[in-house]
């Protein structure tokens, strides 16, 4: 069975940093697309980052220039480097992996204090 284990969350001051980690138990991590998202009390989820196979990243406009996606395939594992939080960035962040099948984390909770 194929998890998904998040770490990193937290409560931090607005304008802090937090580092998210999401280790999969996939046998080919190299082979996924993944995405970080969050959702927000009331609010749908949204994708916040994205990576590709090749390591091509693509952001929401909210969290560019603040937000830093990256994957380490030989720990298989993903991060999000979040920097210049702000209140409105709190939310639960999810990863996710696409592949010829997809998987989703259990969420780790951000929450960002003005």
């Amino acid at each position: 069975q194929v998890q998904l284990v998040e770490s990193g969350g937290g409560l931090v001051q607005f304008g802090g940093s937090l580092r998210l980690s999401c280790a999969a138990s996939v046998t080919v991590f190299s082979r996924y697309v993944i995405g970080w998202y969050r959702q927000a009390p009331g609010k749908q989820r949204e994708l916040v980052a994205g990576i590709t196979r090749g390591g091509s990243t693509d952001y929401a406009d909210s969290v560019k220039g603040r937000f830093t996606i990256s994957r380490d395939n030989a720990k298989k594992t993903v991060y999000l480097q979040m920097n210049s939080l702000k209140p409105e960035d709190t939310a639960v962040y999810y990863c996710h992996l696409r592949g010829n099948d997809a998987f989703w984390g259990q969420g780790t909770q951000v929450t960002v204090s003005s």
